[in-house]
């Protein structure tokens, strides 16, 4: 009896140990779209994960049960399957949302029920739900590689192809950004449906084909790139002077591909996820090949999808974290009792083991088949990413991108200067060097540009005929600058010149405007830079220097320069007035003036002394007569006129007109060939046509000839009158910054903008602009133009004194007359009284004598 009681008590015993096992089953949902063959592949991963970790840890008192639910590639159809793993099967976990979209559906649960989300999406998000954990390597991290590619390159332009998909768009954006912080110009992004017919992919590529830049970064999935590289192939677009870089979403798939995918990408080269090599990693992959192709000989084996490798590790940290709850948290058996009895993950709800389940997976950190498994902020640490080419029938390393924003051939020898960089990568094509330009020349175009000729500063731009190809081409400062920078891009390409003339009614913004309307691929010349302009082409950087200047006369450096101010017929004049005064006032004077009488000597002296103290206003003899008086006073106003016209016009002679320009108060800028000097009068606006200034001669004339003191124009068009006419005679006096300078027009969103830009950067640091500036812009007087000799300088001439000159001999005309008449009247009045007595005296003799004869 006591024996069949132990064998009752053992039987019960038993049975009670099979219906109450030793380990604790902690349930875990697993949401994913188990239609397809590469989610069927993580699935796998999780399910040969779990049976790994078990049998090496099967003393864990934890045991992970799966519970899956497919959601058939569909967001909604997952949030639906995560409210019944939450609600009706009371999981502690979740794992595989694999898109951006289901993660921040799940998001939102995970946070209303404190249950971690393992999430596999590759693409960033928030952190602002601490139980969304991404276990998938963040796909963005390429992008800084990508650009620092890119840069090495010296490639300025890129087109970006993505998904025209929500996570495509934000890629897209997340790229903008990395080639923007490197100086990189995104000439366009090509967003293609995942169903795009054939025909619409093959008119995307033509688009692609005329846009002239031929670097491609392709971010799209494989099944897509797949369609894109065989079309890309077929039009001509996997050639040589070709580059496409593509990203992970399509690497990391690439042995999915078919044959003639592969064969199409030759010379693409990729960014993969990195795995480092390691037993464990070996062990993993020949178990898989074992278990998944081991029915089958006859399948092609194909790599592990690398968010199997992350699903793997993430599950045996998930387990992990499991049992270490299970060692921290006293009587889990009652908690997880009480899941049968408590609704403790529903939405309204929170569970019990998730905090605490969360903590414990950010402290998890091992060595697993992916390498270290580690979260930082909710998100697996980043690794190094591989960098393959595309060769034969798969691809091959060449290198890594590392977190530090570094190249390097070989993990672990950084310290080794000959591991820094890529490997060599072959283009497409077969090519082994980096292409150097892209091609510019499509379909029998060739780069057609258009000057503006208007004739009136040959030194900056003109067009000639070249002997050699009777075509005509570009001469000038702005013509070699156009020439030296566009042949140091290397492109090799026919360019057709077109003279835009004045005669044809044409303005420098009908020119721009023929470039907007893309009539023309660009313009050269002496083209201000403006905002307005901006708006309709794109400018390269300034080829000339900025703002406007001030040109005016010098002085006369000869040592009679005194002489100047006057013009001979105004000297002479003025010489002949002073004699003829000195002989005025002698001959009114001498007579009753003792200071001007004695010697003839004396008398020429003090009468010429007394003239020409009068210039100076220091004459010092008395003046008797008041006729005298009225002459020399009426002189002295002459005097006073002349001596401050010389003086003033004496003092513009010895300095150069300085014209202060405050800044902003010029607004005048040389924007159409009828319009480009602005002329001074006495330091205001002067009323002047400006069709007279259409070419240097016409500056010079104005200067000389046309009585004005300066001319404001841009520095460029200063410099080039220098150079056609003596700069002894002219010079640039002041300078202002109100204006961009000149700048060669391209058409919207043209390359060739930013690469000239460079180009003439390049040509300014290592002197070849100052070069070309000297050579044009120097030292050319002899190729004045219009037969125009300068003139001399602007004088005072007779005509303008011939009011002063006229009242003042007037005067002296009359005083000499009226002195000739009162001395005419005077002798006769003498004459007269002579007689009278000479009369009395005969008569008083006559009476004398007969007095006495009568005695």
């Amino acid at each position: 009896m006591p024996i069949m009681n132990d064998c009752m008590l053992y039987l019960l015993i038993y049975s009670k140990a099979q219906e109450y096992p030793s380990y604790k089953e902690i349930p875990v949902g697993v949401i994913l779209d188990m239609g397809s063959w590469v989610r069927k592949t993580i699935y796998g991963c999780i399910t040969m994960a779990l049976s790994d970790f078990y049998t090496v840890n099967s003393h864990y008192q934890t045991r992970i049960v799966l519970h899956d639910r497919d959601t058939h590639g569909e967001p909604l159809q997952a949030l639906s399957a995560a409210l019944d793993l939450l609600e009706n099967t009371r999981v502690q976990a979740i794992v595989g949302p694999e898109s951006s979209v289901e993660a921040r559906f799940l998001e939102v649960l995970g946070e209303k029920a404190n249950v971690p989300i393992l999430s596999l999406a590759t693409s960033p998000y928030s952190n602002q739900n601490p139980y969304l954990l991404q276990i998938a390597q963040d796909e963005t991290n390429q992008f800084e590689g990508i650009a620092a590619m890119v840069e090495s390159f010296k490639w300025k332009t890129v087109i970006l192809i993505c998904e025209d998909t929500a996570n495509g768009r934000e890629m897209a954006t997340y790229m903008v950004t990395a080639f923007q912080e490197k100086s990189i110009h995104v000439t366009y992004t090509s967003l293609i449906s995942t169903s795009a017919s054939n025909d619409y992919i093959l008119n995307e590529l033509h688009k692609l084909l005329t846009m002239q830049t031929t670097l491609f970064v392709m971010h799209t999935s494989p099944s897509l790139a797949s369609n894109l590289f065989s079309m890309a192939k077929e039009v001509g677009m996997m050639g040589e002077g070709y580059m496409w870089i593509v990203t992970s979403k399509t690497t990391n798939f690439l042995d999915s591909l078919d044959v003639e995918a592969i064969e199409s990408m030759q010379g693409a080269v990729g960014f993969k996820s990195y795995f480092p090599e390691s037993r464990e990693l070996h062990d993993f992959v020949l178990k898989w090949r074992k278990e998944h192709f081991a029915l089958n000989p006859f399948m092609e084996f194909k790599e592990v999808d690398p968010n199997g490798i992350w699903a793997y590790d993430a599950i045996c940290a998930l387990a992990m974290a499991v049992e270490r709850v299970q060692t921290t948290i006293p009587r889990l058996d009652e908690h997880v009792t009480e899941l049968a009895s408590k609704d403790l993950t529903t939405i309204n709800g929170t569970s019990r083991m998730g905090a605490a389940l969360l903590n414990e997976m950010l402290r998890v950190k091992f060595n697993g088949v992916g390498g270290e498994f580690k979260l930082m902020n909710g998100r697996i640490v980043s690794k190094a990413i591989e960098v393959i080419n595309v060769i034969g029938k798969g691809d091959r390393r060449v290198g890594f991108w590392i977190a530090s924003g570094e190249f390097t051939k070989k993990i672990g020898k950084f310290n080794l200067s000959s591991n820094s960089g890529l490997e060599m990568i072959i283009w497409p094509g077969g090519t082994l060097t980096i292409p150097k330009r892209r091609r510019l020349q499509m379909n029998g175009k060739k780069l057609r540009i258009l000057i503006p000729d208007f004739g009136g500063f040959p030194n900056l731009v003109h067009v000639t005929v070249d002997p050699g190809t009777n075509l005509p081409t570009a001469s000038g400062f702005c013509g070699d600058v156009f020439k030296f920078a566009f042949n140091a891009l290397g492109y090799g390409v026919d360019i057709e010149f077109t003279r835009f003339s004045y005669e044809d009614g044409g303005t420098y913004n009908d020119l721009i405007n023929k470039i907007h309307l893309k009539e023309f691929d660009a313009a050269i010349g002496d083209i201000t830079i403006t905002a307005n302009r901006s708006r309709y082409v794109d400018f390269t950087i300034p080829i000339s220097d900025l703002g406007i200047g001030t040109l005016a006369r010098n002085a006369n450096k000869s040592m009679w320069i005194f002489f100047d101010p006057l013009s001979a017929d105004l000297w002479i004049t003025s010489c002949s007035f002073l004699l003829f005064l000195a002989f005025l006032i002698w001959f009114i004077e001498h007579r009753s003036n003792e200071e001007f009488q004695g010697s003839t000597r004396q008398q020429i002296g003090t009468t010429l002394w007394f003239a020409c103290s009068t210039l100076v206003y220091a004459h010092r003899q008395n003046l008797q007569s008041n006729l005298s008086r009225f002459v020399v006073t009426v002189w002295v106003f002459v005097v006073l006129v002349l001596i401050s016209s010389y003086t003033a016009t004496l003092t513009s002679h010895l300095t150069v007109q300085q014209i202060a320009l405050k800044e902003g108060s010029i607004g005048f800028q040389s924007f159409s060939p009828i319009a480009r000097g602005a002329v001074f009068n006495n330091l205001k606006f002067a009323d002047f046509r400006m069709e007279k200034l259409n070419s240097s001669g016409d500056y010079v004339k104005a200067l000389t000839t046309g009585g004005f003191a300066a001319i404001i124009d841009e520095i460029l068009y200063i410099k080039s009158v220098l150079a056609l006419y003596s700069a002894a005679d002219f010079s640039l006096v002041a300078t202002s910054s109100t204006t961009n300078g000149f700048g060669f027009a391209f058409k919207k969103g043209s390359p060739l903008a930013q690469e000239m830009s460079t180009e003439i950067a390049k040509l300014r640091e290592d002197g070849t602009l100052k070069a070309l500036e000297d050579k044009w812009l120097y030292g050319q007087s002899s190729l004045m133009t219009n037969g125009f000799s300068s003139s001399s300088p602007h004088i005072l001439n007779l005509h303008g004194f011939r009011g002063l000159f006229l009242i003042s001999g007037v005067s002296m005309v009359l005083a000499l007359l009226v002195s000739i008449v009162y001395r005419v009247h005077e002798k006769w009045r003498g004459k007269s009284k002579m007689q009278i007595l000479r009369c009395i005296l005969r008569i008083s003799t006559s009476i004398h004598v007969q007095d006495s004869e009568a005695n």
